[in-house]
């Protein structure tokens, strides 16, 4: 009998396009003797497929999180319920270090799930009196009545999963930390079914970095994040796997309470016939980002970084491919604007979506991506597999793909991203060399068929 692996995300596959969602889409194409099924956490259900899906997918199940048709029950909570979600406010408002008291919180994490009205329950009066009381004897600044709505709100929408049906299926393969893990976790719970949890970037970490802008009062913010905080150690704890994309992210999932021997690196793989050998270069000199428009990809340090190499190669140029996913409308524009400010226009071009990302790497004479967050970036081993140099910023498992075949430096420091790319812009023979090494590389390591190789393998594990 076939098995059945249902694959979990955030807003990614089939609704959205990125690394993630390829990663998802390889998995369910390369391993036809599996059928699968996907589960997305969305906004509210309008999402429609971007993705043609395989034959293989029996079903796509959105679990929209954010909309206002949530039964909702004006009966008052029951005692147990008080019982149960005072003790989840005392965890994430209780200083602890991390993956500590996680086999706890997700013991109360199953009793929430056992009530249907969670959102309703969570946003009555009673709990928002609960969550104020449990906050002035946690803090020593005040939280006022619409911070307490507001993060009710809040974590009664992203708590969604654990009133949704559990899934039947074989196995649980979360691609990210967070939400996600819900589903899973209701699963197992209903009928033991094992979990995969892999982490192409750090999901905490991404947490934290987006709640630095946030329009949220300090009080929400941090009870936000103490939710993630706790999510996170739990999700280590009750996974059976970890499989990090990533040694940097197996660094992360240690000290955050993961069991090391539960954890296997396993990096992304592309298929080298895919993206052939680039045979020749543009005349002008020419970097090439390809990727999503987004601010951890920090487009802001590379145009910035850019505007220093035109200073010593005026003939040079930026070609930026990728499409603007929604609600990054005004990152997108701030770019543009940037591109403005600094004299750029005509030499820093935002491309928009590209048919092929092949186009884009054989485009340029180097490769950049300046991210203040990744995992194991698809754009980096593509780029590599076509022969290009790469300059990169260290963040996430970005070193370990590049190595010696490129030059990484620190993000957030476009001086440092305009003195590596100058440099292999104008050593001919430097680039040529990283070059071959990085298909090299990709040939021997970070193959599509190694990566599947190392998932049948841990399936099998636990099927």
């Amino acid at each position: 009998m076939t098995s059945k692996v249902t694959l979990v995300s955030e807003g990614t596959y089939p609704f959205a396009m990125g690394g993630v969602s390829v990663w998802m889409d390889q998995l369910i194409r390369g391993m036809p003797d599996y059928t699968w099924d996907v589960v997305t956490l969305t906004v509210d259900g309008a999402e429609r497929p971007v993705w043609d899906l395989p034959d293989n997918l029996d079903q796509v199940i959105s679990l929209p999180l954010w909309v206002s048709t949530l039964r909702r029950s004006s009966r008052a909570p029951e005692a147990s319920f008080h019982t149960a979600y005072g003790e989840f406010l005392r965890m994430i408002l209780t200083p602890a270090v991390m993956g500590e008291g996680s086999r706890q919180f997700i013991g109360v994490l199953e009793e929430l799930s056992s009530f249907p009205d969670l959102l309703g329950a969570i946003t009555s009066t009673e709990a928002l009196t609960q969550l104020m009381d449990c906050w002035y004897w946690n803090r020593l600044d005040g939280i006022n009545l619409a911070d307490a709505i507001t993060a009710a709100n809040l974590l009664g929408h992203m708590l969604r999963p654990l009133a949704a049906e559990p899934i039947r299926t074989d196995l649980t393969h979360v691609a990210m930390n967070g939400l996600s893990m819900l589903v899973a976790m209701a699963a197992k719970w209903r009928y033991g079914t094992p979990i995969v949890l892999s982490e192409h970037g750090v999901y905490l970490r991404e947490r934290y970095l987006q709640y630095l802008t946030e329009p949220v009062s300090h009080p929400v913010r941090v009870m936000l994040l103490s939710f993630f905080r706790r999510l996170a150690g739990a999700s280590y704890a009750i996974a059976d796997r970890i499989a990090p994309h990533s040694s940097y992210n197996k660094r992360w999932q240690v000290r955050g309470g993961a069991d090391p021997s539960r954890i296997h690196v396993m990096y992304n793989g592309v298929d080298p016939t895919d993206f052939p050998l680039a045979t020749g270069e543009p005349d002008r000199p020419t970097l090439v980002f390809m990727g999503r428009i987004d601010p951890l990809k920090d487009l802001h340090t590379l145009i910035r970084a850019f505007a220093i190499i035109r200073e010593k190669l005026p003939d040079a140029v930026l070609r930026m491919f990728g499409g603007t996913p929604e609600g990054n409308e005004t990152y997108h524009a701030s770019c543009q604007a940037l591109i403005e400010e600094l004299g750029l226009v005509g030499s820093a071009i935002l491309e928009g979506r590209v048919t092929s990302p092949v186009h884009a790497y054989h485009a340029g004479h180097i490769v950049m991506l300046t991210s203040i967050s990744e995992g194991f970036p698809y754009t980096v081993v593509e780029a590599m597999a076509c022969g290009r140099a790469t300059v990169c910023t260290n963040v996430g498992g970005v070193a370990e793909a590049v190595a010696e075949a490129g030059i990484v430096v620190a993000p957030r420091d476009h001086v440092a991203v305009a003195e590596a790319a100058v440099r292999l812009l104008t050593d001919a023979p430097m680039r040529a060399r990283m070059g071959a090494l990085a298909r090299k590389r990709v040939l021997e390591r970070f193959t599509l068929q190694q990566s599947l190789d190392d998932y049948r393998q841990v399936y099998q594990e636990l099927l």
